[in-house]
This record gives C-alpha cells, sequence and structure tokens, in this order.
C-alpha cells in the first residue's frame, strides 16, 4: 500500500486525516519502533485536536514491535529533545509545527536527540511503514507508561544562565495558542520577570492568528502589545515552541541572523576559541561576529537534521539558522527556543542599554527575507542560474541550492523540499540595494521560464 507524501526531508507532516491518519500512525510507530531496535521510546505532542489519538495509535504500533512507550503527554518539541537526552532514548514529537491547524505531523530522533532525516534513516521508516500498511504488527508486548520530566526540564533550561544576573524586567510573549503558553510561564515562574503572554490557551485551532512568527503579519499584536505596557522585550513563539524571535522596546523584529549573531557572541565569551555553526542564509554579520569574538565559524545547510549532524562532527557549542532555530551542543545539539529566550533575558539583564541598543552592532547588513517564486522546474531553474552565474564569473557555491558572492552583496537561491517553490534571499549593505537586487534575481529567474 503506498505512504501519502507525507515523509520530508527532516519529518513527517500532512493533512488530518487525509494524508496522515491513526491507520498511519500506527503503522509508523511500528516502522520506527523496528528502525530504532531499541528497548524503549519517548513521545509526546503538541495542541492540535487530532495529537491524541494520533499519538495512541503510533504507541500501538511501537508496542506491537516489543517496544516500551513512555508517554510524557503534551510539551514544545525542545522539551521532547530534552527528554530523549536526558533518558537516552529515542524520542517522536506529534507536531505539525507552525503549519495550520488541519496539518499534524512527526518530528522523530534516535537516542540522545540524535536527528532522523532523510540522510538518516527516514526513507527506511517510510519503506517499513508500507510493509506495516499490508501487513499489520501484532502481539508485541510493549508497555505503556506515562512520565512527567517537566521539573527536569525547567531546571535544564535555568542552567543555561547565571540565575543570580537576573533583573526585574517586562516580558511581553505570544505563544500563538500554541505550547509556548504551557512552557513560558514554567519556565519564568520564580524569576524576576514580569510575564504577560498573548493568546496562552492551548488550542490547536489557532483562533487569533497562525503559529509561524516569521511572517511579520503574525507579529502586529505582540509589537502592539510591547508598546502597550512599555515591554522591555517581546517574544515570538512558534506552534511548538522550539523557535523563537525577539521584538525589541521599539517594537521592531529582530532577525534571526542578528540573534544567532549576539548568541554566539556572548558564548563565545565564555568558551574562546570554540566553534559556532551557521546556516548559508544567514547574514554576513554572523560569521564576522565569529570571528571578531575569535571562534571558529562553519557554515552548514539549511535544516536541523544536517546541523545536528555537523554540531556532532565539529563539537560546535552553538548553531544558529536565520530561521530562529538555535542549536546548543549542552542541550543534546538539539534547538530550543526558550533556552535562547532565556540567555537573550540574561543579556539584557546585563546590559545598561535597551534591546534596541545591544542588538545595534549586529545590524550591519539589510536583507530581503525569504521571497517564493512558483517555477515549474525548481532544481533546472537553480541549475541554469549557476550556469550564468558561473560564466560571469561570480563566486558560486553549491552547499545549499545555489549562493552567488558579489563581494558587496549575496544571494541563495534553493528549490523547495516539499513545493513547486524557489526560495530567494538577498542580502546587501542597505534597504534600496537589496530591493534592486531582488529585482534582478526575480527578473532572470522568470526570464528562464520563457526561454
Amino acid at each position: 500500500m503506498p505512504v501519502p507524501p507525507i515523509f520530508k526531508a527532516y519529518d513527517i507532516r500532512g493533512i488530518y486525516p487525509d494524508q496522515i491518519n491513526e491507520e498511519l500512525a500506527r503503522a509508523i510507530g511500528s516502522a520506527f519502533g523496528r528502525f530504532v531496535a531499541t528497548e524503549g521510546i519517548v513521545i509526546a505532542r503538541d495542541m492540535r485536536p487530532s495529537g491524541d489519538s494520533l499519538v495512541a495509535a503510533f504507541a500501538e504500533g511501537a508496542r506491537a514491535v516489543g517496544v516500551n512507550v513512555t508517554d510524557l503527554g503534551m510539551a514544545s518539541t525542545d522539551f521532547l529533545y530534552f527528554a530523549s537526552g536526558f533518558l537516552n532514548a529515542p524520542g517522536a514529537m506529534f507536531t505539525a509545527s507552525h503549519n495550520p491547524a488541519q496539518y499534524n505531523g512527526i518530528k522523530m530522533c534516535l537516542a540522545g536527540a540524535k536527528p532522523i532525516g532523510v540522510e538518516s534513516g527516514l526513507p527506511q521508516i517510510e519503506e517499513w511503514t508500507a510493509d506495516y500498511l499490508e501487513s499489520p504488527a501484532t502481539g508485541g508486548t510493549g508497555e505503556f507508561s506515562e512520565r512527567n520530566l517537566l521539573p527536569e526540564w525547567v531546571a535544564h533550561v535555568h542552567s543555561f544562565v547565571n540565575l543570580a544576573s537576573l533583573r526585574p524586567l517586562t516580558v511581553a510573549a505570544d505563544t500563538a495558542n500554541g505550547m509556548g503558553g504551557l512552557v513560558a510561564p514554567m519556565v519564568f515562574a520564580g524569576l524576576p520577570f514580569d510575564l504577560d503572554v498573548l493568546y496562552p490557551e492551548l488550542d490547536g485551532t489557532f483562533p487569533n492568528h497562525p503559529a509561524d512568527p516569521i511572517q511579520p503579519e503574525n507579529l502586529r499584536d505582540l509589537q502592539a502589545r510591547v508598546l502597550e505596557i512599555g515591554a522591555d522585550i517581546g517574544l515570538a513563539f512558534d506552534g511548538d515552541a522550539d523557535r523563537v524571535f525577539l521584538i525589541d522596546e521599539k517594537a521592531q523584529p529582530v532577525s534571526g541572523s542578528v540573534t544567532t549573531a549576539m548568541v554566539a557572541d556572548a558564548l563565545l565569551q565564555r568558551h574562546p576559541g570554540a566553534t559556532v555553526l551557521y546556516n548559508l542564509i544567514c547574514s554576513k554579520a554572523v560569521p564576522e561576529t565569529i570571528t571578531r569574538a575569535g571562534g571558529v565559524g562553519v557554515r552548514t545547510r539549511v535544516g536541523h537534521s544536517y546541523i545536528k549532524q555537523v554540531m556532532a562532527e565539529t563539537g560546535a557549542i552553538f548553531g544558529g539558522e536565520h530561521s530562529g532555530h538555535y542549536y546548543y551542543r549542552e542541550n543534546y545539539r538539539a534547538d530550543s527556543g526558550i533556552i535562547t529566550a532565556m540567555i537573550v533575558l540574561q543579556l539584557l539583564s546585563e546590559a545598561s542599554v535597551p534591546l534596541s541598543e545591544l542588538v545595534r552592532p549586529y545590524q550591519t547588513y539589510q536583507a530581503s527575507g525569504e521571497i517564493n517564486t512558483e517555477v515549474a522546474s525548481p532544481a533546472a531553474t537553480v541549475a541554469k542560474v549557476a550556469d550564468l552565474m558561473t560564466a560571469q564569473g561570480a563566486a558560486v557555491d553549491l552547499l545549499d541550492g545555489l549562493t552567488v558572492d558579489h563581494g558587496s552583496w549575496w544571494f541563495n537561491l534553493r528549490p523547495s523540499n516539499t513545493e513547486p517553490l524557489l526560495r530567494l534571499n538577498v542580502e546587501a549593505p542597505s534597504s534600496a540595494e537589496v530591493d534592486t537586487h531582488v529585482a534582478e534575481v526575480l527578473a532572470l529567474v522568470a526570464s528562464l521560464q520563457e526561454a
């Protein structure tokens, strides 16, 4: 029986119940249990209405192949990764992250929060899922239990900062009815912060706005609240709360690249000469900051499974993505929005200036943000642009899609993993130059469609 197209580059994701349903979750559970070949796994879910039944079916499938299942209940994705590391057990998190309410999915990892992606096991799990759809596993003796690790998780998050250095701050957080509504109040409890949470109710139908903070329109409510209450900082979490975006006291967004540079700078003061990773659509400000701070910068592909692998290979202390994912060696190399928020709050507590001044040294370039263009053949288009740029003598890099560095400005053009889209990112010294170069690249892409 064919498996719907829900296996992506880094995870499993699809529309419920048309693409992902209980029968499929049961088969994936059996395939995952067979793949990890271990005594026990941990599972958790976000607040989406379909999560309960999908998790129950997945657990049945895993137990049917003899694997014990520990249910952690409702949690953020970074909490699941922590549990996987803390218990040294493979894990499965039921979430569709920032996708709309009709979606659900699964982020899976090996023991110690080691990634599972298209190059590290997902195709095998997909193949075995098809097998179990044809012939479901039965007769297994795997046990089921529940466990609360939230107190251990909070203590772990707190370990990344000096709690004694924290000072009273007013913090506005927009959790978008996602898992940040559970995590943020719990982590900040007892700390000297006046926490104001927008949309704290856990509601996977997202009645207020999508839980996708990389889209500017989804930040507007938080920006207004920051100004309304005079907050020192705004925190915008995505649906499963593994990502966070910052808003300064003037209600201006802070990019993922700037946050990466700021956190990298701080961590390199604690760990001189250490290695820091950044993905290839991060601002040039990131490697420049790493070098200035005496660290070793390593450029990576986009995506958590790649970054975690390179972290393991290099021993990097930290890695950042422009999309708001921040990875920590001491967090089992997994990403965490709330750990990042805590580190930034310590920096702000220790600073004598507001957040807008704290981030200014890292805001040396202007960026376009990710611009999506629908084309018939994304990969072929990227290849054509690469040939043209090479013929013109430009500096061409094919690490992930196409990166072309013109010295004063650069662009990256990457095919989407799941849709017939090209994703364009441009950076230049000024907004006017960004606009000019975006128009140039899009015109080139359009001309190739007509050729």
